[in-house]
């Protein structure tokens, strides 16, 4: 049976100052009236009873997530004692759900996307989960075809065609590729050969696992662990003592880029992973002189801006500017060039030597 793992444990600070520490961004609503983590709940549900769906996300956030997502059993949503990157957090979640279906077909999606239209993407998801059945050894990630050379995002460059399912097609896959220069992204782009690294993937959670004991054999004994102690007494010691000695690793490093058999399948879909204020232009209209408005707002010669507030009752004016970001929520007002949004994470991290972690 298909069962899904979001992941949900990113604190968003590139969304600051509206994602803080107390309220990171998959609790945001930035594409839809829903928050981020509903979103990814809601589009996989359909295919995703409740009792086979897992978060795991900070144990800072398990109550935030719970009052998100109601429907979800509370022993469903898992909050790490410490961040140990995406590795783990797949490890222990494949160990908890081989418990009650050692046949088990695993999808591990972020909390934080927006994905359109959901039809589309549940047409993905039933095709992997096919792919998945028929070739038990096979790890298999969503690839996105890029709409223009981006430096944001990594690359899959795709091999010969491995399998069609659902009038979709899954290739093998030939490299991942870091982050690349703006000349090589544009290298990728125009070969049309290379997709987007969604960080969305479908594989047994038998294979990972074995993977995973294979590669780092420390981390899989861990997770086995935990897994063990979830319905004792001590999961909560066992969880914070192990899951704490676990290696921090990605996915991508302990995981795709060792196995054997690696697929990427083409998507049918609209895709955003919502990285910075730069994404509310992909998921609201602009108005005449291009400006992107989610406030109360009052502008001469203001142009290309993005112009956000958290009560519509406080107005924003502004005169003579143009290529702005203008994030006004509580406590706190961000203005940045548009041309330097990298440097609000970087923003963050001097508040913290500062002091001043009072807005964070």
């Amino acid at each position: 049976m298909l069962h899904a793992m979001i992941m949900a444990g990113g604190g968003g600070t590139r969304f600051w100052p509206r994602s803080r520490q107390k309220k990171p961004k998959q609790f945001l609503q930035l594409g839809g009236d829903r928050s981020l983590i509903q979103q990814a709940y809601e589009r996989l549900e359909a295919a995703v009873p409740p009792e086979r769906m897992w978060v795991i996300t900070s144990e800072a956030y398990r109550q935030e997530t719970q009052a998100h997502l109601p429907a979800l059993a509370n022993d469903h949503i898992i909050g790490e004692p410490v961040g140990r990157d995406t590795a783990p957090c797949v490890a222990l979640g494949a160990a908890l759900i081989i418990k009650s279906d050692p046949e088990a077909v695993m999808l591990v999606s972020p909390a934080d996307h927006v994905i359109e239209p959901v039809q589309e993407f549940r047409r993905a998801v039933h095709a992997a989960h096919e792919i998945c059945k028929d070739s038990p050894n096979t790890f298999l990630t969503f690839g996105i075809p890029p709409t223009y050379p981006s430096v944001g995002y990594g690359y899959i460059q795709k091999g010969p065609e491995a399998a069609q399912k659902q009038g979709l097609t899954a290739y093998k896959v030939s490299a991942f590729k870091e982050k690349p220069s703006l000349e090589i992204a544009q290298q990728f782009f125009a070969s049309g050969n290379y997709f987007w690294n969604s960080g969305i993937f479908v594989w047994r959670a038998s294979t990972v696992l074995a993977t995973l004991k294979e590669h780092k054999p420390a981390m899989h004994d861990a997770a086995l662990k935990i897994a063990a102690a979830w319905d004792t007494p001590e999961r909560k010691a066992v969880l914070e003592t192990e899951f704490a000695g676990m290696e921090k690793i990605s996915v991508d490093y302990a995981v795709m880029e060792k196995a054997k058999e690696v697929m990427v399948l083409q998507t049918p879909y609209k895709w955003d992973d919502v990285g910075s204020w730069q994404a509310l232009e992909r998921l609201h209209p602009q108005d005449a002189d291009g400006n992107t408005v989610v406030a109360s707002h009052c502008g001469i010669r203001t142009s290309n801006c993005i112009i956000v507030s958290d009560n519509r009752n406080n107005l924003t004016t502004t005169i003579g500017v143009e290529n702005l970001i203008i994030v006004r929520d509580g406590d706190a007002l961000l203005v940045a060039d548009k041309r330097d949004e990298a440097g609000v994470k970087q923003l963050v991290d001097l508040l913290r030597k500062r002091g001043l972690e009072l807005y964070l």
